[in-house]
């Protein structure tokens, strides 16, 4: 029997080490500012718990080469899906780098970004201790459908969630649509990432600007 799969959902995958040391650098000034914002609520609460989120990074020439490396790639993977995207010019609507708390409890419940064309990670901070992202089944119609899985399938087109562990220096392109979220971190290690969204708005809609 011949198979086709159809209706797939990629995630694209790259390992890019060389912008570890500089981003972390570049971003600790963000996460520390992040900290003092909040700092009579952790002197009253703890720590427990916190995702430290830092301001808009996309004015920072700081990370003027990740935004330019993954700005192409993200372009590339919607070329790459089948858009026609000679009619389209990407822009970058948010980037910013969170760490979650050390004493653990940090995460994030599942959601997608409003009218988001790619959205991405590159992680700086992370290991096996550490959270990682997972990603949902983005049909409906298989959510409405969804039977009981075999015990220890791994891998197979009927999972619901799929989870990820990423090392520092990976990079994960994937469909806006894609709705994803982050596991509980235990706070045994520092867990860091910088995530940003994209849309594709259509050449002569940019030109009238």
């Amino acid at each position: 029997m011949k198979i086709e799969e159809l209706f797939k959902t990629p995630i694209w995958v790259e390992e890019k080490p060389e912008f570890i040391k500089s981003l972390n650098k570049a971003s600790d000034k963000y996460i520390n500012a992040s900290k003092k914002r909040e700092k009579e609520f952790i002197k009253k609460n703890g720590d427990f718990g916190r995702s430290y989120h830092s301001t808009p990074l996309l004015d920072d020439n700081d990370f003027i080469d990740l935004r330019n490396y993954v700005g192409q790639k993200s372009w590339d993977f919607l070329d790459w899906c089948g858009f026609d995207m000679q009619r389209y010019t990407t822009i970058f609507s948010e980037m910013w780098v969170q760490e979650f708390a050390k004493k653990g409890g940090g995460h994030h419940s599942a959601h997608v970004h409003w009218n988001q064309h790619v959205s991405g990670f590159y992680f700086l901070k992370c290991n096996e201790n550490t959270s990682y992202p997972i990603f949902h089944e983005p049909r409906t119609g298989a959510r409405a459908t969804k039977l009981i899985m075999k015990p220890n399938n791994g891998l197979a087109h009927g999972n619901e969630l799929i989870h990820f562990k990423p090392t520092p220096g990976t990079i994960m392109i994937f469909p806006g649509y894609l709705e994803h979220e982050f596991a509980v971190d235990f706070g045994k290690s520092p867990f860091r990432f910088i995530h940003w969204n994209i849309q594709a708005i259509p050449k002569m809609m940019a030109k009238d600007a």
